[in-house]
């Protein structure tokens, strides 16, 4: 038995079959917390170049901004700084990241590996309620390509990819991937809309999408190494060339 409590009655003692009849409206989606929203904001301000790499994060003029307390802002900064998009200078306080192109490689590195592997297995073990959402998740990506911001394109992106994980079963394999998930994204705006690419990102999104759905493992761990050598090669030139300019003054 269980007390349950009525405004009318009072304590009420309850059988374990009547607990059980008891139902509870599902939460369609969780409210945001005051901490999620100021870290969206800022991990926004910084992809969009807001704030440029090396700029300093001052608290006293974010809490003015944002209308929150210090202890907010110092929370999201450690959690930026988990992301590999903040780093912590001694004397000197936290700075937006900066990402030179050994670190962005690494990323390209790990990307391919997790990536390649979870596409290939959720190639060969998707169920038949699976392809309808990935569908769905890629019509989301194409309606959110030209966005003047990134967000909504980056986490329509994050999606499709966390369908593919969890469909192959890959839970701990995603867990590394939304660690390395800031300086992802910072990749992702710097080659999404590069004039130079052979192929648009987009299409390489597609060609996953195809070979998952197509049941061909070898295929869809191939369109997934293509796709990231791509944005490699992108990422490589646009690093060494800002590397570059900053020598030269």
């Amino acid at each position: 038995m269980s007390i349950c409590y009525s405004l009318e009655k009072g304590p009420v003692m309850m059988s374990a079959m009547e607990q059980s009849e008891m139902t509870l409206e599902k939460i369609d989606q969780a409210p945001q917390t005051l901490r999620d929203i100021v870290q969206n904001r800022l991990r926004e301000a910084i992809l969009d170049g807001r704030f440029a790499p090396g700029a300093r994060l001052v608290e006293r003029p974010l809490c003015e901004q944002l209308g929150v307390s210090r202890t907010v802002v110092r929370e999201t900064i450690r959690y930026l700084e988990a992301e590999g998009l903040v780093e912590i200078i001694p004397n000197r306080g936290p700075i937006v990241a900066t990402l030179n192109w050994d670190q962005a490689k690494q990323v390209y590195d790990i990307r391919r590996q997790l990536e390649g592997s979870a596409a290939s297995a959720c190639a060969d073990v998707q169920g038949p309620e699976f392809a309808p959402k990935l569908s769905a998740a890629l019509a989301a990506l194409q309606n959110k390509i030209h966005d003047t911001e990134w967000t909504d394109f980056l986490q329509a992106t994050t999606h499709f990819y966390h369908l593919i994980f969890q469909e192959a079963g890959h839970s701990i394999a995603w867990e590394i991937v939304q660690r390395l998930n800031g300086r992802i994204s910072r990749l992702r705006t710097l080659t999404i809309t590069d004039q130079t690419r052979e192929r648009s990102g987009m299409s390489h999104m597609v060609a996953i999408h195809d070979a998952i759905l197509s049941r061909d493992a070898m295929k869809a761990r191939q369109a997934v190494e293509d796709h990231i050598s791509d944005a490699a090669r992108i990422a490589n030139k646009f690093l060494h060339d800002t590397a570059s300019e900053a020598e030269n003054g």
